[in-house]
């Protein structure tokens, strides 16, 4: 892991949307991908609190205080940044799903929808040091 903020992904919008699908876009720095974790078994039961990755270092939380793909509705975000634009190709840098993963959604990143100053506890700090690489 550890290079995620490296990794480049090609999401070719379907041709239902038409080739100005994107138009606008490359006026954008980030773009909000979501995704669906398809290749995740689904589950039933979320009551029990779990440590994100299975990692015994960090405290075990409840479903929505973690990202990971175990989720009751299967879908993923990432804020992914905008390296290209094409008709309906969007290149961006730092997606966090697999190959193949179904789109179902792109939103411009705006700063007014992103709050100034973030509080986490330490342990997502000490989680994502491992995954991000910017």
């Amino acid at each position: 892991m550890g290079q995620l903020g490296a990794v480049r992904s090609a999401i070719t919008v379907d041709e239902r949307f038409g080739e100005a699908c994107l138009q606008g876009l490359k006026g954008f720095s980030h773009v909000e991908v979501l995704f669906v974790f398809d290749q995740f078994p689904e589950h039933d039961d979320f009551r029990e609190p779990r440590p994100n990755r299975g990692r015994s270092d960090l405290p075990p939380v409840g479903i929505f205080a973690s990202r990971g793909p175990r989720r009751p509705n299967r879908i993923g975000v990432t804020c992914c940044a905008i390296e290209s634009v094409h008709g309906r190709e969007l290149t961006v840098v730092g997606l966090d799903a697999v190959s193949g993963t179904p789109v179902i959604d792109l939103k411009p990143a705006m700063a007014e929808f992103h709050p100034a100053n973030i509080k986490q506890p330490e342990w997502v700090s000490r989680l994502m040091s491992e995954y991000f690489q910017p």
